[in-house]
């Protein structure tokens, strides 16, 4: 089969800087084949494959599958660990999720049996009080209301 050199260089571009990003192991590791069909010059060795391949996914993914005493040496052990790792991972955000969901669920509904304060409540608790307030003017009404008890006695 024969590929024009600009085709060919492209594809080796591309296969050189391909990442997982947002697709799924499968669908990267698909690709990756696909690409190391067309480029095997820079895959030589199963090894290679497995190294590119790790260089590939996701550093999440990447990061557990290379974990352990015994990395993988070969693709195929390479990409089971990958689908397990993104199994778990992918579990461990929805069990999140739906603990966020119910966290949400459950302060919406506390904040509807919890009774309505009408507006004259607010603003009550905004006000302040006599006492406050004659300090705002500069005395104090208790001042001069104690001062008279105290006198009359």
């Amino acid at each position: 089969m024969y590929y024009n050199a600009k085709i060919l260089a492209a594809q080796q571009d591309e296969f050189t800087s391909l990442q997982q990003g947002s697709m799924t192991v499968m669908e990267a590791v698909q690709k990756f084949e696909q690409l190391a069909r067309l480029c095997p010059e820079l895959v030589p060795t199963e090894r290679e494959k497995v190294r590119r391949m790790m260089k590939m996914f996701r550093t999440d993914i990447s990061k557990q599958v290379s974990a352990g005493s015994s990395p993988p040496t070969l693709v195929s052990d390479c990409v089971s660990r990958a689908i397990r790792v993104e199994y778990w991972i992918n579990r461990d955000k929805e069990a999140r999720a739906q603990i966020f969901k119910a966290r949400k669920e459950e302060k919406a509904v506390v904040k509807q049996t919890q009774p309505r304060q009408s507006s004259e409540s607010n603003q009550k608790g905004q006000t302040s009080g006599p006492a406050q307030n004659s300090k705002q003017f500069g005395r104090n009404k208790r001042k001069g209301n104690f001062s008279a008890a105290c006198g009359s006695s």
